[in-house]
């Protein structure tokens, strides 16, 4: 899971990484930090596209238009 802790830890080690001052200790603790981020993004795109459900094009508006406000022309496209 994403908290602003991670976030705030994360950015904490890259501002001390930047100055030159990260230990041994330090850069195993960012790089498991990275880790547990980047898990958590891998996990929300696997999540969002198991959700995603794929649509015929042709089936879009195939029922006839029913709206009152469209010309046959635009039956087939009408988004009223």
């Amino acid at each position: 899971m994403i908290t602003k802790e991670l976030i705030d830890r994360i950015n904490y080690y890259a501002r001390k990484q930047k100055e030159g001052s990260l230990t041994e200790e330090e850069k195993r603790e960012q790089q498991e930090l990275r880790q547990t981020y980047l898990s958590a993004i891998r996990q929300r795109v696997k999540e969002s596209l198991d959700n995603v459900k794929w649509v015929n094009p042709e089936e879009l508006n195939s029922d006839p238009c029913t709206c009152g406000l469209c010309s046959p022309d635009e039956k087939p496209r009408c988004t009223h």
